[in-house]
């Protein structure tokens, strides 16, 4: 039994290493593409390495295109993210610890919004925005992606907060603070593992969601998914530049994850996801 234990860990892991070299292809390829010159980009020998050497004018090429929209993805997703966040840890604390008659409906109709498509309420969102003259620009875009994170936030926020003593609440009470007293020098600093969770999640979100941002902002205000699927719009696509834009585009979720992924799995091990 011994014996056979050791190499089970082996198959697991040769099998774990497959795994990350099937998902790390297409970027592989991504990187690849981008680093050859146009006469070098062909179905037939898209897995040769580049003749001559890294060719990296497309990088530059692509930076030059998607820099105002890589700009303003950073103005819409940063808002975006930390307001959420802070609106989700505001409602989950309340309707973890202060229980009133009816906050399990209220609970349930906010839940709710995580359910409603995109394209079910897009004619009436344009309509609604058009009427508070935030159509196509960032703000109204920013305001669409915390109404819609509003539901995921709560939802981490009160499941987390329900972990936790509410004794800690009564001995503060007793000390005299006040209902945002408590929230601000008890529950907001043990909240910090749910804030990474909860900020990862609607960075990456805000920042790789297509559909309101091509819908709601005009030219001037593309984020850069929308800027990026425009790239291939033309009769002649220069797929080395379109590969290294992509590349660009995709590189700050991917930072996001590689230097703060360990506290979004802490803070999903500290009991943010649990149900």
């Amino acid at each position: 039994m011994t014996r056979r234990k050791p190499i089970i860990n082996i198959l697991f892991y040769i099998f774990l290493i497959l795994l990350a070299l099937v998902y790390l292809m297409p970027i592989y390829l991504l990187l690849l593409t981008g680093f050859k010159p146009f006469n070098q980009v062909d179905l037939k020998t898209m897995w040769d390495l580049p003749r001559g050497g890294l060719y990296i004018d497309n990088f530059i090429a692509g930076y030059k295109q998607l820099a105002p929209n890589i700009s303003n993805s950073l103005k819409m997703v940063i808002p975006e993210a930390l307001l959420s966040a802070l609106l989700g840890s505001l409602n989950g604390y309340l309707l973890a610890k202060w229980k009133f008659k009816g906050s399990n409906l209220v609970f349930s109709l906010i839940l709710f919004g995580m359910f409603i498509p995109y394209q079910s309420i897009l004619i009436p969102l344009v309509k609604f925005m058009q009427s508070i003259q935030l159509y196509g620009d960032l703000p109204g875009l920013v305001m669409v992606h915390i109404i819609y994170g509003i539901p995921i936030t709560t939802l981490i926020f009160r499941n987390y907060y329900a972990g936790i003593s509410t004794e800690i609440l009564e001995a503060g009470r007793m000390d005299g603070a006040s209902l945002l007293g408590m929230y601000k020098y008890i529950m907001f600093p043990l909240s910090a593992p749910s804030f990474a969770v909860v900020i990862i999640w609607q960075f990456t979100q805000a920042w790789n969601e297509f559909l309101f941002a091509v819908v709601l902002t005009n030219q001037s205000h593309w984020p850069v998914t929308v800027a990026l699927n425009n790239l291939a719009g033309s009769q002649l696509v220069q797929w080395n530049v379109l590969m290294a834009a992509t590349f660009m585009a995709a590189l700050p979720t991917m930072l996001v994850y590689i230097f703060l992924g360990r506290y979004f799995l802490r803070g999903l091990m500290a009991g943010a996801l649990k149900e």
